[in-house]
């Protein structure tokens, strides 16, 4: 995993801090620079970043999936010099030879909202409970649905054929909520139960929403049940619905709840989204960099869990009794905090 570092690696600075000899410098990672998730995600850091005196270096990949930009900025930051890296793994295995080598050099690395394969392959996890994410939407729907939910066909919009954790855990925690018998739990797609039309990747974008909606309903035009891994692959996925004049008998749950997704969710696009809060994730990343740069101490994880949990909440505006639940008025108030 040690190579030279080329010029790419340099270009992918989408935000670049230059360290005095006293400054801790710390680095961002995101799969890309354009979804607003990530966009949120920055800010946050930077914000702390400025507030505790860091120089924060930002990079992302070209597109969600782009593992070997991802290699480069780490190997980019270990050269600069930085005390730590926050990072959104595209390749949640692929990048682990590249994390282990910022760790020897003694840089602390936390993954943000997407758990490594394994997951103490980073020093932490700051991320929402993505399988309870998943699990609350799957909840809402199948309760929205009531006897209907026995009848379901249920389309699966999913992340990357690499199957990386975030999009598993979001995949697989909707299934159980549903009420679907999960196969393999650390991977999609192995499931018997025929409500199951199928699994097609989207690239969490919109356009990648609207082409595996497309299959899916070539596959079986009756689908009434869109599960998303994402609130753009959502936004996708219901212009396809809406170009054969589906857009109103057909249920599509998500994951993220940022502004846009919220403001789908009140003009009834989204049904129910899970909502995640990416500024914390990175504010507190930066402060654990900060913390260990001054004297070494490492993060905690939350009590009973393997990572810290920075909090998840369903937001509807159709609440259904026995999942808690928060309106699109508070979801707003919250979106992305």
């Amino acid at each position: 995993m040690k190579r030279l570092l080329t010029s790419s690696a340099l270009a992918l600075t989408a935000l670049a801090g230059t360290a005095s000899a006293d400054e801790v410098a710390a680095c961002l990672i995101t799969k890309t620079d354009t979804n607003p998730f990530f966009v949120k995600m920055r800010e946050g850091a930077e914000a702390k970043a400025a507030e505790l005196g860091v120089s924060l270096s930002s990079y992302a990949g070209k597109v969600d999936g782009d593992h070997e930009t991802q290699v480069a900025a780490i190997e980019t930051c270990i050269a600069g010099g930085a005390k730590g890296i926050l990072l959104t793994a595209s390749d949640t295995s692929s990048i682990v030879p590249a994390v282990e080598q910022a760790r020897e050099a003694g840089l602390l690395v936390i993954a943000l909202d997407t758990p490594l394969e394994p997951i103490d392959a980073a020093d932490m996890t700051f991320a929402t409970d993505n399988f309870l994410a998943g699990e609350l939407i799957g909840q809402w729907a199948a309760a929205a649905l009531g006897d209907e939910a026995a009848n379901a066909r249920i389309a699966m919009l999913d992340l990357a054929v690499s199957q990386p954790t975030v999009g598993v855990l979001r995949d697989q925690g909707f299934l159980q909520g549903f009420g679907i018998d999960l196969g393999d739990p650390n991977k999609w797609g192995d499931e018997t139960d025929p409500r199951i039309v199928g699994n097609d990747i989207t690239a969490g974008n919109e356009e990648g929403g609207r082409k595996a909606m497309e299959n899916l309903l070539a596959k079986d035009p009756t689908i009434n049940v869109v599960y998303t891994i994402n609130e753009p692959a959502a936004a996708g996925a219901y212009e396809a619905l809406k170009d054969i004049g589906r857009e109103n008998d057909v249920l599509i749950v998500s994951v993220d709840g940022g502004c846009p997704g919220v403001d789908n969710v009140k003009d009834g696009v989204i049904g129910a989204t899970s909502q995640q809060y990416p500024l914390l994730m990175a504010s507190k990343g930066i402060e654990a960099i900060a913390a260990w740069a001054k004297d070494g101490t490492k993060p905690q994880a939350t009590d009973g869990k393997d990572f810290f949990d920075t909090g998840v909440s369903l937001v509807t505006d159709n609440p259904v009794d026995g999942v808690d639940s928060i309106d699109t008025a508070k979801g707003t108030e919250l979106c992305w905090g």
